[in-house]
């Protein structure tokens, strides 16, 4: 489990292709702080994508990562030289700064707008279909692994204000206009549309880990 806050500003090192046909990838990744403890096993996650640490050596770490994920999640896109927003899976002591959150990306969104302000900036992302029902005014979603609250929500699109925080310190910073990032909604309403056995729900479970 992740709270959505983001603990460093990595890189992209190297991307293997895993397979003879490539279906997988090793990702390299370049990251002091989330490597300062980590060892084989654990979780970190990637742009909100959790992935399991297969080696760590001289601030880096390895992650295998399956075709599905590289199809659908904004993992695929990554090249040697791409920022990535990291965080270690939480521990029962830490604070829940952020919101709950899996790690299992339910789909990708794209930048449409962005609109700068006195002191923050407001962002507006595609929303696919299928996710529209679980995102409410001022609920929680997880866009590239950051925990944002949602300040608009339209036909096909929300929109959320990034402070410069954020702004500094996470890729969302700099994503353009047509940047593909990854959506996580929140799984408290996923649980409550089973629980009411409205609709189906859509979470991807391993399919973006």
């Amino acid at each position: 489990m992740f709270t959505g806050i983001v603990e460093e500003l990595g890189e992209v090192v190297a991307v293997d292709p895993v397979g003879t046909a490539g279906e997988a990838a090793r990702m390299t990744i370049h990251g002091p702080t989330v490597t300062s403890d980590a060892r084989h096993g654990d979780s970190i996650a990637v742009n909100g994508t959790c992935l399991t640490v297969t080696s760590v050596a001289d601030g880096r770490f390895t992650a295998d990562v399956m075709r599905e994920t590289l199809e659908r999640s904004s993992l695929g896109a990554l090249v040697p030289g791409s920022p990535v927003n990291l965080e270690r899976a939480a521990r029962v002591s830490d604070r829940l700064g952020g919101h709950i959150v899996q790690g299992h990306v339910d789909g990708t969104g794209e930048i449409l707008e962005r609109v700068p302000g006195e002191n923050w900036e407001t962002v507006r992302i595609s929303l696919p279909d299928r996710l529209a029902r679980y995102v409410a005014e001022k609920g929680s979603i997880a866009v590239d692994g950051v925990s944002l609250t949602v300040v608009t929500v339209a036909p096909g699109s929300f929109g959320i204000g990034l402070i410069p925080t954020t702004l500094e310190l996470t890729t969302l910073g700099h994503k353009g206009v047509g940047a593909t990032v990854n959506l996580e909604v929140d799984v408290i309403a996923k649980y409550v549309e089973r629980l009411v056995g409205v609709g189906t729900s859509t979470g991807t479970g391993e399919a973006a880990r």
